[in-house]
Parts: C-alpha cells; sequence; structure tokens
C-alpha cells in the first residue's frame, strides 16, 4: 500500500500535518494566507507543496482540486483560525473566520477523503449555544462522515504545555474512536525536561542558529534534538530593566498575584506576570503577548523554547521576524498531538483497504 495522502487547510507553520509526516503520511499540500508561515512550511516539508489561497473564496476549493489532481487524498486536516471562537476574543457572531470550517466540507465534497480532521478551541462547543458546533456535525453528517469530537489535553499524550483543543473526527469508516491516554499527571513532561538544556542567554542575546552547549538531559530533550546539527531560533528578548525586575519578584510557579503590593500594577489580568514551574508542564503557548516567563530565567521563553514546549524538533526552522515566529509556533497544533492522531487514522485506514 502506498502512503496515505494528506491535504492541511489553514496549515500556518505545518505542525499539525507534520505530526501526520512523522506517521508515515504524505503531505501533499499546505494551504494558507500567510506568506511567511508558508515559507516555514515549505522548508519542513520537503515534499509537499504549497498555495496562498484565501479560502473564504468558493474558486480556492477548484485551485487545490487542480493542484493534488494526480493523487487520491485519504486525509484533510484542519485548523481554522480561533480568534472567532476563543475565550479572550471578542466572539463576534460576524466574525467572518467563524465561518471557515465550512471549506473543509466544501472541499470534502471534492476530494471525498476516508477521515476529516478539524481542530480549534474548546470555546467553538458552546459558541452561540453551540450552534457552531452542531453546524460542523450536520455538516459532516449530510456528506456520509460519522462525525466524533473530544477534547483532548496536550500533557495527557507528552506534550510539555496546558493545552486544551477539540477535534472533530469525519469518519467514512465508521465511529472513531480517540487515541487513549500515553501520560498520567505524575508523568507528564515538564518544563525543565522539556527545555532545561537550552542556554541561558544570560549574558548573550543568542543567535538564529547556534551551537548546543550542553548535553541533553532527559528523554524528551533526546527526542527534540534527534537530526538536528544546530540550534535554531533560540534568541532572547531584550526587556527594559523595570521590567526584569517585575519578573525577579515572580515566585517559581507564581503569577501577579504573588507580587508585592504596588508592583506590576501594568498587567492585572489572569495570566499576567506567570513564571513557569520547572517540575510541571507550562501554560498554554500563545503567540507571543508576553505574559509568560522562564521558570529560571528572568525573561520571556525564545522561540526555541516555545517550540518545545509546543513539541516542535529542533530541526523545525522558523522563518520571519522573531514576533511573527512566535505567532506560528502558538497557533500551531503540537506535532506530537498531531502524530497521535495520525497513528489512530491509520490503523482505520489499514483495516479498510
Amino acid at each position: 500500500m502506498d502512503k496515505y495522502n494528506v491535504v492541511d487547510l489553514f496549515s500556518g507553520c505545518g505542525g499539525f500535518s507534520y505530526g501526520f509526516e512523522q506517521e508515515g503520511f504524505n503531505v501533499v499540500l499546505g494551504v494558507d494566507n500567510w506568506d511567511t508561515a508558508l515559507e516555514t512550511f515549505e522548508y519542513n516539508h520537503k515534499n509537499s507543496s504549497i498555495l496562498n489561497l484565501d479560502l473564504h473564496k468558493k474558486e480556492s476549493i477548484k485551485t487545490i482540486k487542480n493542484e493534488v489532481k494526480e493523487h487520491r487524498i485519504d486525509v484533510i486536516i484542519a485548523g481554522p483560525p480561533c480568534q472567532g471562537f476563543s475565550l479572550t476574543g471578542t466572539r463576534d457572531k460576524n466574525d467572518k473566520r467563524n465561518s471557515l470550517f465550512e471549506s473543509v466540507f466544501e472541499l470534502a465534497k471534492t476530494l471525498k477523503p476516508k477521515f476529516l480532521v478539524i481542530e480549534n478551541v474548546p470555546g467553538l462547543l458552546t459558541l452561540y449555544q453551540g450552534d457552531t458546533k452542531e453546524k460542523i456535525i450536520s455538516s459532516g453528517e449530510e456528506l456520509g462522515y460519522h462525525m466524533d469530537y473530544k477534547i483532548l489535553y496536550a500533557p495527557d499524550y507528552g506534550v510539555p504545555q496546558i493545552r486544551k483543543r477539540v477535534f472533530f473526527v469525519g469518519s467514512k469508516i465508521g465511529k472513531f474512536e480517540f487515541p487513549k491516554i500515553t501520560h498520567k499527571e505524575n508523568g507528564y513532561v515538564t518544563c525543565k525536561e522539556a527545555i532545561g538544556d537550552l542556554p541561558s542567554l544570560a549574558k548573550k542575546t543568542g543567535k538564529e542558529e547556534a551551537d548546543y552547549q550542553a548535553k541533553a538531559t532527559s528523554k524528551y530533550q533526546e527526542t527534540m534534538r534527534k537530526g538536528s546539527k544546530k540550534l535554531l531560533n533560540h534568541v532572547r528578548t531584550n526587556h527594559q530593566q523595570h521590567v526584569i525586575d517585575v519578573i525577579r519578584k515572580v515566585p517559581e510557579g507564581g503569577n501577579h498575584k504573588d507580587l508585592p503590593k504596588g508592583v506590576g500594577n501594568s498587567r492585572k489580568f489572569n495570566e499576567a506576570w506567570t513564571r513557569y514551574h520547572s517540575n510541571k508542564p507550562s501554560k498554554t503557548i500563545d503567540t507571543g503577548h508576553g505574559n509568560h516567563f522562564h521558570y529560571k530565567h528572568d525573561r520571556v521563553p525564545t522561540v526555541r523554547e516555545n517550540a518545545r514546549l509546543q513539541s516542535f524538533p529542533d530541526k523545525f526552522k522558523f522563518f520571519g521576524p522573531k514576533t511573527k515566529q512566535n505567532v506560528q509556533v502558538g497557533n500551531a497544533v503540537p506535532p506530537i498531538l498531531g502524530k497521535v492522531m495520525a497513528r489512530r487514522i491509520k490503523k482505520y485506514l489499514d483495516e479498510s483497504f
């Protein structure tokens, strides 16, 4: 049997499809509307094509069909923009991004894959009294897919980060059983196990490409380093001294509530001035808002540290300015979660052929 073929919609830098690729799938195409993310995608997916398309436009579906016409597409994966669904967003019912998932089903009508996988924030489930969730389910069922969904908690599968995301799976093969948990709470991968081997950058800003300075000290670090000869995208943010002074006062695992009275008043929301704990997974990696700090060093994590916490291997190179690199990392599906889902889907596909 040839490799199973995947199309990745709203691909971003390609974390989701990278997990599928690691599990032996052929990622035929990545589609996004952001050049910088597609540059990253193309570099890290050597055998894949890319298209910069606005998926609001109906002609985009025809363009994709023409691009992949030589392939049988087995799986469509998609992580539509979550801003319209997120608890931290405005939740505007007229936000046109809320309807972007419809392009997944429009493409499925044409390509007829055995599986559809849509990933998003859990807030989508309750958005507009559950209307969005029901629309996704009914759209899949109208095309003959058995629709299932579940919220997956990233640490349960070996990702060193507190991250909950809902996965919708449409299957032409029948009911889909989601992957079993691989890690219990006392065995979660911690921040120190994930990034403790990386240079502190206390006296240096760091470089986009540098040598490793220490040996790996955990199995996770060894896995992340596999195939990488250089340390990429490990560059420090240069904070102003008054910001460093506040960070220094935050205890490990603490936040703004642990600061002395009158200190750090510029940020008082829930996630403000949060320092990671070395022996726990990190908080959810966002797109670089600068509210989370290294468990030991008085700075925000570097792009590489965030990428490690998202389970991107060290050989995965990010392009663009540092701010855009952080957005790519924060928007991505952790590759380990992608791989876990891919392995489960592959089992169903193997049994069906």
